[in-house]
């Protein structure tokens, strides 16, 4: 990782896929949208549970999630989406929005971003999606996460 206070270079992002980056980036909006309706069509109780601001704050994640997306497929890395994914995840507990959530908006535009660049980049987007996704699961699976938990583990835990 580049780091300009070290006096390393930073990423060269003509390194990976810079058309398909290229193209991404045009359809950021369109892509956001789309990959979160792809997400609210997944899971029935996804709308009801958020607020229409909350929609739109997520809204505002998944274009920001498009901008980090071009860049992992720019610079041929893509563990620039995983990190990014890595420095949400408590913004998102602290929001309530539990990470099951966040890797449906993430799926969603995975298949969006298949719509705007040539086939031979899409191992690129896989690659930088599937780093992302292993990084929300990772968080999921810690204590604090808003999903809905299995009953009968809850009560064997409280021993009651």
């Amino acid at each position: 990782m580049s780091h300009p206070s070290l006096g390393l270079p930073p990423p060269d992002m003509t390194a990976g896929e810079p058309a398909a980056a290229a193209a991404v980036t045009a359809a950021r909006g369109r892509l956001a949208i789309r990959s979160l309706e792809i997400a609210l069509d997944a899971d029935p109780t996804f709308r009801g549970r958020y607020a229409d601001l909350a929609l739109r704050e997520l809204l505002s994640d998944a274009e920001t999630m498009v901008d980090r997306l071009a860049d992992a497929i720019g610079s041929g890395d893509p563990a620039v989406l995983g990190r990014w994914a890595e420095q949400v995840a408590p913004r998102y507990r602290k929001r309530g929005v539990p990470m099951d959530d966040v890797i449906g908006i993430a799926e969603g535009l995975r298949a969006t971003a298949a719509t705007v660049i040539a086939p031979g980049a899409q191992p690129a987007v896989d690659a930088a999606i599937d780093a992302a996704v292993a990084a929300l699961r990772w968080h999921r699976r810690l204590g604090g996460d808003a999903r809905k938990r299995n009953p009968v583990i809850a009560f064997i835990y409280k021993g009651a």
